[in-house]
């Protein structure tokens, strides 16, 4: 394994500068980027050397069985030596050279059973701590919930615009056209014309039923006034249907 430069900042085995405090598994860290571009001048990214760049940023946990390993002179990332131990330990799960270094963070409790932790990445010498997916999905819930929110308020000011221009030309319409109309003195009389020969046409009306026995006219207003009116004669009686005016008025349904 290939040494690394000793300006490395937080590293105990480098000109004897106490350890940083190592975050606990679950801190949010991932507004933190960490880059050493001295490191990167100096010293090749591949995946013989990427955890001995890995293990100067912030992220790294110098308690971790990998670390144990490189204190043993053996590989940080022998999966051999790590599946004997217990502890939290990194992997390098996917690689992309030079580009893209994906560490999970995990912790071991048998040869066969892991606990994913958190996960980094290294893209283009740059250090990340990758994001929880439900702080993912919160966040592209809310932004598209942002998003439709100002598009219907939008919406709703452009169509009250509408609204208002529209009612404005559909009365400036109605003025105009009342404006324009004149009575047309031929067309009255065509009308009158036509209505003539269908009534021509149609049967004379049916003469109205006969009033039922004991059926008494509505009293007039002169009889209201205390003054006698003569009785009304079958002739002078006024043709109301009898059979549609008795009777209690029809309830409304509701």
């Amino acid at each position: 394994m290939a040494a690394t430069p000793n300006t490395a900042a937080g590293n105990p085995n480098f000109e004897g500068n106490p350890p940083a405090a190592p975050p606990p598994p679950g801190t949010d860290m991932t507004g933190i980027c960490f880059r050493d571009q001295l490191w990167l001048n100096t010293y090749p990214l591949d995946r013989n050397l990427v955890f001995d760049y890995f293990a100067l940023s912030p992220f790294y946990d110098w308690s971790c069985n990998n670390e144990q390993l490189r204190t043993r002179a053996i590989h940080p990332l022998d999966i051999s030596h790590l599946s004997k131990m217990k502890g939290t330990e990194y992997i390098l799960s996917e690689v992309m050279e030079p580009h893209l270094f994906v560490f999970r963070m995990q912790k071991r409790d048998s040869p066969e059973k892991v606990t994913a932790m958190l996960t980094y990445y290294v893209m283009d010498g740059s250090i990340y701590q990758a994001p929880q997916l439900c702080n993912v999905f919160a966040a592209r819930v809310g932004r598209a919930l942002y998003h439709i929110s100002k598009a219907f308020t939008t919406a709703a000011s452009k169509l009250e615009k509408i609204g208002y221009v529209d009612s404005d030309s559909e009365s400036a319409a109605i003025e105009s056209k009342v404006g324009k109309e004149t009575i047309d003195l031929k067309e009255i009389k065509r009308i009158d014309l036509i209505l003539a020969s269908l009534q021509r046409k149609l049967p004379p009306a049916p003469p109205p039923p006969p009033f039922p026995e004991g059926y008494a006219p509505p009293p007039t207003a002169d009889g209201e006034n205390g003054s006698e009116a003569p009785p009304a004669t079958e002739s002078q009686v006024p043709s109301v249907d009898p059979i549609i005016d008795q009777g209690p008025p029809k309830r409304m349904k509701i």
